[in-house]
């Protein structure tokens, strides 16, 4: 089965082919995903690297986890699933309302 890792505190300039390059020397690298904000298509600090094998990615989280990138700490450790959020709110979209 396959083991997603969350990768935090990246340097802002790193992109998916460099993240996917800093944990491909522990095994084969499934997907590696720099996380970018929507409208500024800027980084957001965090990542995500999915390896198939589970040995793998516990000597990435080993070996990575607290060392320093590019003059930043990062973290890494296993991803935790998403919890769902509360719907989002309607700020006044409706245009059938007469005044």
């Amino acid at each position: 089965m396959a083991t997603k890792l969350f990768v935090g505190s990246l340097p802002w300039a790193v992109d998916d082919a460099q993240l996917e390059e800093m944990f491909s020397s522990f095994g084969q690298v499934t997907s590696a995903k720099v996380i970018v904000d929507r409208e500024t298509n800027r980084s957001k600090g965090f990542g995500f690297v999915e390896f198939d094998d589970d040995e793998a990615a516990k000597a990435a989280i080993a070996k990575l986890n607290n060392t320093e990138m590019n003059g930043r700490n990062i973290v890494v450790n296993e991803a935790r699933p998403q919890e769902p959020r509360p719907p989002r709110r309607d700020f006044g979209g409706n245009n059938d309302r007469r005044y």
